[in-house]
């Protein structure tokens, strides 16, 4: 089991220019864009929601992943969360594959619950331009996400845009996220901690629940 330890911040659309100019000074690269589609699965009385968790699979360049979290704890913008992730062979999940790997026994025990009764709820589709830190000896992997939240309900296709920072903890203290967090606030006018989850908003969209 991994714990994911990343902080998020909303991105104001005027600052998304000054954001990528700012990665780009500090590390001295141009950002690696790759595109990534998500789908989202839940029951449709949202069991998973219920257990506080959310189940995906993901379309990368480099081949399909499913990812199982927990929504786990997010304060002034840090998430910690349970995170199992495992390739698959294409656009579908392979649930006992997962069910081996979740070493939590209460979300092995939702997943199982759900598993007969799966249906895709809404997407996540965005472009992540990213970038590769070290900060204080630790290793940051920075990200610029931009995209759209997609649910079709009803017949009704209900849109809502992605545009965030993510800083994610790959190696290293915990303390490095909060001093380059802290300094890119500082140049980057009006970005603020966010503790939704892009599945938390996907969830908002189709219960139709303003942000």
């Amino acid at each position: 089991m991994a714990i994911e330890r990343e902080i998020k911040l909303a991105l104001p659309a005027d600052q998304l220019d000054n954001a990528t100019h700012w990665f780009t000074a500090r590390t001295g690269q141009a950002g690696h864009a790759i595109r990534l589609e998500n789908r989202y699965f839940d029951t449709p009385q949202l069991t998973l929601a219920r257990a506080k968790s959310a189940l995906r699979v993901r379309h990368t360049p480099d081949g399909w992943l499913q990812t199982y979290k927990t929504v786990g704890k997010a304060t002034s913008g840090l998430h910690n969360r349970h995170e199992w992730e495992l390739p698959v062979a294409g656009n579908a999940l392979e649930l006992d594959a997962l069910l081996d790997a979740c070493d939590d026994p209460p979300s092995a025990d939702a997943l199982r619950a759900a598993a007969t009764n799966l249906i895709p709820l809404f997407s996540t589709d965005f472009t992540r331009m990213l970038w590769q830190m070290t900060v204080d000896g630790a290793q940051i992997e920075a990200a610029i996400d931009q995209g759209e939240v997609r649910a079709d309900v009803d017949g009704e296709t209900r849109r809502t845009p992605i545009r965030e920072i993510e800083l994610e903890l790959k190696s290293g203290d915990e303390a490095a996220l909060h001093t380059l967090s802290n300094a890119l606030m500082a140049e980057v006018h009006g970005l603020k901690p966010d503790d939704v989850s892009k599945a938390q908003r996907g969830y908002r969209l189709r219960e139709n629940v303003a942000e």
